[in-house]
Parts: C-alpha cells; structure tokens; sequence
C-alpha cells in the first residue's frame, strides 16, 4: 500500500505529478492538512499538537493528538504510523520550504525508510529528492528538467551517470566538494550508480 505524507510547508500542488489514488493511505501532520485540500485528498488520518493548524476539520476520518513538547517530528510520527498501517511504500508531500531543520530532519527520514527497505521520495512540485546507498537508480524523464547528486559520506566511491548531459564513470563525490550538480536527462532516463557510499538524487525544476 502506497501511503501519502502531507506536512508543512510550501507546495505548488499543480507541478505535483502524483496524485492519491483509490487504496492510497493519507496521513496528514498537522498543518499538512492545507496542502492535502490543496491537491484534493480526502484525509484518512491527521496526528500532531495541532499548534499550526487552527481549527480541527470534521472531514477526516481519524484525529490522533500528540503532545507539542515531543522526542520526534509530527512527520516522523506521520511515517511511523503509515508503517504501523502497512504502507510499503511513503510519498512525502511537502516539506521542503521554510525552516532549514525541519527540511534535513525530514530528508533524514529518507534514510531510515531506505534502511527499513521501504521505497520512499519527498516532493514539493519544484523537487524530488530520493536517498540511494551502494546502489542504483533509473531516473525517466518527468517534468523537473535538472538533477543532482549530492554526496552524504565524507567520500563516496564510483558514481557513474549514464544517458546524462554530464556522465561521470567510477568518480569518487567528496561531500565538502560537491560537483554532481545541475545535470541534464539527455533521452528517455539516466542511471545513477554508486558502489559504495550514501547520496541525495534531487530532481528540480526552476520557480
């Protein structure tokens, strides 16, 4: 079951390219509700301290209510219980504007999934972004025209990139020098491979 994350943040709903469908489990943290109206999902389950959302909407199915003074995020809690529900696979909407810490703290979550083997992305309709270890990734061309990979270990061994403007074959990615930047799908997709070490793929679209 694929599962729809909506958290805060800022989200040009109509760039969006995936949409819930029939089945889907949506989970909205707090304030993430708005941009779940904004793409027209019904919402199956809105948890959070509610300290960002106003008024509590009565067209939702389920309220979970969670302290404000916490040891995790409302869009963590929002995964762990589309986990619990048995989503095997997380989309999160959202999340990727505004405050700095909230943006890694949710990139972080990527992470986790990808250790749980649980395929997962975060979206705003200006970026995808994917976290790939020791392994490989088909990108297909889509409306975000730009992609990059962005190193997460202090060294990263043999990247390549096929079908990009700018391939790369077996170069090692330092993280305090990043130049895996601003490519371009050439064709129909690129393949991203990295033998040893953890990175960002980020697909992005100029505003």
């Amino acid at each position: 079951m694929k599962a729809f994350i909506f958290s805060g943040g800022e989200v040009f709903a109509d760039l969006i390219a995936e949409q819930v469908q029939e089945g889907d489990l949506v989970v909205c943290a707090d304030s993430g509700y708005k941009n779940a109206q904004a793409m027209g999902a019904h919402v199956n389950i809105l948890l959070g301290d509610f300290d960002s959302i106003g008024d509590i909407p009565s067209d939702i199915d389920e309220l979970l209510r969670v302290p404000a003074e916490k040891d995790v995020t409302d869009t963590q809690l929002a995964v762990d219980v589309a986990l619990q529900r048995g989503a095997d696979e997380i989309v999160i909407v959202g999340s990727t504007s505004g405050r700095a810490d909230h943006t890694l703290s949710i990139l972080a979550i990527l992470e986790g999934l990808w250790a749980k083997r649980i395929p997962a992305y975060v979206v705003n309709g200006h970026n995808r972004i994917r976290f790939i270890k020791d392994s490989g990734h088909i990108l297909v061309r889509s409306q975000y025209k730009y992609f990059s990979i962005v190193a997460l270990d202090a060294k990263v061994k043999k990247v390549s990139i096929e079908g990009g403007k700018y391939p790369l074959k077996s170069r090692d990615l330092d993280r305090g020098f990043q130049f895996a930047i601003s490519n371009e799908i050439e064709k129909n997709c690129a393949l991203i491979t990295v033998k040893k070490g953890a990175v960002y793929i980020i697909e992005s679209r100029d505003a």
